[in-house]
This record gives C-alpha cells, sequence and structure tokens, in this order.
C-alpha cells in the first residue's frame, strides 16, 4: 500500500507556513503562539480524519484512531512540530503529518485494524527555546521531573508551566508511559549518509548517545591594554587550549564521535577587558556508551589542565544526558520488511541525532525510518526532500503498521 503523496505534501507545504521563517523555513519555537497555532491545524486536520485529541500534564498531544480490538494495546507514531529558531520544514512535522497520512490512507481504504493507533506531537523536542531537547517524552518517561520540567525558562525569564498554562495544555492525562504493542518514528535523516549513497530508506537500529555541558571558565577582569599577557588570568587564553584538545579527542575517537562548541558568552562585555567569566555549551555524542564515558573523563581533564596552567577557575554542568539508544528488533524487522515489500533500496543504520523515541524506547518496542535530506542539512531554513521522498518515508511507515497492527 502507498499513502496519498500529493495530500501529505501539500499538509506539509501548510504546515511550514505556520511561524515562517525569514530563508523559506519554519520558526515555530515550543509554546510559542506559532507552535500553538501548528498544533491547532494539526488537531483540525486529525478530528476531520475521525481521531479524538488528548493533552498530558507536559503538554505531548496524543490523537488516536480506534481499533476493533479496545484491548489491545495502541500503535504510536508520531514526533514534533516545534522547530529551531531557523528551522527547516520537516524535521519533527514530516513525522507527525506522516502519521497522520497513515489514518487517511487507512481511511481512504477502508481498513480497520484490531489495535488503536495514535500519534504523538512531543512537546519540546528542540531544546531551542527551553533547554531540555526532547523535552516532553524525558518527562513521559520518568527521565524529567514534572515539576524540573515546568520551571524550565527561556531568555526572557517565562518558564514552560506558564506557556502550558497559558494555552490550556497542561492536560489531565497523567505524563506517564502507557502500554504500547509497538512505536516508530518517521525522521529525516538529518546527516548526508542515504544521500551519499544513493539509497532510499535508512532503517534506524540504534541512536548515538549525547551528552550536553554547560562549561564556565572564570579569570580576573583586568584592562587590555596595561596588563602583560603572562601576568593575566584570561579564561579565553584556557579556553582556546580546551576547544582544541577536545577536537583532538574527538578526532581520536573517530569516525563516529561528535564535539560541538557554542553559545559564547561573555563578562563583562567590553573589547577592551579580560573577561572575569566565559561560558559555552558543548555536545558531546558517540554510539558507544564506554566511549562516551571515556570522552566525558576526558573532558574533565583537559579542562583541568588548561585551566591550571593558566590561574583559571571552571564548572562543568551536565545539562542533559541521553545513553546511546538500541531500538527493537520486531519493530526494526516490521520496518525492513515494509522496506522490501514497497521494493526501496535501503540500509540499517545508526542515527546521529537525539530523537523522542530514545525515550519512548526504554518502555516500548520502538524503531525509526529515515529518508535522506539534500546534502545532509537540517536545522536550518534551507532543510529539503522532495515529495517522492516524504512519499516513500510515509508508504514504509503504513506498512510498518499494518504489520504489527493486524
Amino acid at each position: 500500500m502507498r499513502v496519498d503523496r500529493d495530500r501529505l505534501w501539500r499538509r506539509l507545504m501548510t504546515m511550514a507556513e505556520v511561524g515562517p521563517g525569514v530563508a523559506g523555513g519554519s520558526n515555530r519555537q515550543a509554546l510559542s503562539d506559532e507552535d500553538r497555532d501548528g498544533r491547532n491545524l494539526f488537531i483540525e486536520w486529525a478530528e476531520a480524519a475521525g481521531c479524538t485529541s488528548e493533552f498530558d500534564e507536559i503538554g505531548n498531544l496524543f490523537v488516536r484512531r480506534p481499533g476493533s480490538d479496545p484491548e489491545r494495546a495502541p500503535v504510536l507514531v508520531g514526533s514534533h512540530l516545534d522547530t529551531q529558531p531557523t528551522g527547516g520544514r520537516f524535521d519533527g512535522v514530516y513525522g507527525v503529518l506522516g502519521g497522520l497520512e497513515v489514518i487517511e490512507t487507512l481511511n481512504d481504504e477502508g481498513i480497520e485494524l484490531a489495535a488503536p493507533l495514535e500519534v504523538a506531537v512531543w512537546t519540546n523536542e528542540e531544546g531551542s527555546r527551553f533547554q531540555h531537547s526532547m523535552m516532553g517524552s524525558a518527562v513521559w518517561a520518568g527521565l524529567l521531573s514534572l515539576d524540573e520540567a515546568r520551571a524550565l525558562v527561556d531568555v526572557d525569564g517565562i518558564s514552560v508551566g506558564e506557556e502550558l498554562d497559558r494555552h490550556g495544555w497542561a492536560g489531565n492525562r497523567p505524563a506517564a508511559p502507557s502500554e504500547y504493542g509497538a512505536t516508530f518514528e518517521l525522521h529525516i535523516e538529518q546527516g548526508p549518509i542515504l544521500e551519499s549513497e544513493a539509497l532510499e530508506i535508512g532503517v534506524v537500529t540504534a541512536v548515538q548517545g549525547l551528552r550536553w555541558y554547560t562549561l564556565e571558565l572564570f579569570g580576573h577582569p583586568a584592562h587590555a591594554g596595561p596588563t602583560p599577557m603572562d601576568d593575566r588570568r584570561d579564561p579565553a587564553r584556557a579556553l582556546g587550549a580546551v576547544i582544541s584538545d577536545v577536537y583532538a579527542m574527538a578526532a581520536e575517537f573517530a569516525p563516529w564521535a561528535r564535539a560541538t562548541f557554542a553559545m559564547f558568552r561573555s563578562e563583562p562585555v567590553s573589547p577592551n577587558t579580560v573577561p572575569e567569566r566565559i561560558a559555552c555549551s558543548l555536545d558531546l555524542r558517540h554510539p558507544d556508551g564506554d566511549v562516551l564515558q571515556t570522552m566525558d573523563e576526558r573532558l574533565g581533564a583537559i579542562v583541568a589542565a588548561h585551566c591550571g596552567a593558566h590561574g583559571v577557575e571552571s564548572a562543568i554542568t551536565v545539562d542533559n544526558d541521553s545513553p546511546p539508544v538500541q531500538f527493537d528488533e520486531t519493530c526494526t524487522a516490521a520496518v525492513e520488511s515494509a522496506v522490501v515489500g514497497l521494493g526501496f533500496s535501503h540500509q540499517r543504520m545508526v542515527s546521529g541525532a537525539g530523537h523522542d523515541a530514545c525515550y519512548v524506547a526504554r518502555h516500548a518496542p520502538t524503531s525509526m525510518i529515515f529518508v535522506p535530506c539534500d546534502d545532509g542539512l537540517s536545522h536550518n531554513e534551507a532543510e529539503n526532500i522532495s515529495p517522492d521522498q516524504a512519499e516513500r518515508g510515509a508508504s514504509v511507515l503504513l506498512n510498518a503498521v499494518l504489520e504489527v497492527a493486524r
């Protein structure tokens, strides 16, 4: 069976205009008015397709198509609708609207499944406005408390709890795992592997682990002119050495290691004063949990060594710790069977990015489906896939759901 390519594409393009970006992408940051408008549009489409909708306590949205056996554990699909500030048109939203398209196709064909089918819209997957990525699924999975999540604030001091209450999204459904027979997340690859190897589908077997850190280096403010270089306690000098050594460490653990520094801030904000404090974020990733732990320990040693050499104090805070995830083989086999049945070229692969499926997989059999994206580009307004690529991935999702739900 194949989904309706044109309907799926039309909805993807319509949703992209909700919170349009400045360069062709989308800007629907979590719990913003634009996020509200996108969710309302999705609910409108889902309810027109015969689904009911419900929010849990952290604002995760679930729409449900009933099955013939209400006692049967549902099948769950979905992703997220929030975007980066300069996000693309497909990251997350493709998995949500692909799930809705599965429901629409089942309706078109008059197919009643034994199992109910739910589509999830997880809250604040991106973690850009409120800095805990995959926040909604983390609360659902019990890895982040509801109170901690509601207390998170954005740069303007507005909290998650305030925004949930403003939109009426703090639902009565518990933000806690319920039984699912199988779960699938459809997503763009966000990397170059499928495109470079001219493959149509990625059957995702695992997700590499990630840790987000805040690094803070504390020096002594001094005048940039009179103070000799060797008499300074300069956190910028120590940070430069730290960055160099962390990148060297990533090269040592190639090809899967990742290290990304960002969000640099200095105090005081002055061009002619040695900073008193410099802070930045660091994202470390690797699919092997032991290697990721080794990188963590090496990071501590690198920071201590260079700060000590330059008379600088330091603090390292772990903001997010998502261990590597191995997906369920039965769900993975259902995806692979769907791909083979449809005749698409494919390979099994590990995801380099984190997804809500990582947390869902702790409580339910889970797998993911990737389609290639142009130049492997994501978190960028130029992010792109074709209508045919969108249809292929959603058709794989449809047939995987049919296999497990029947």
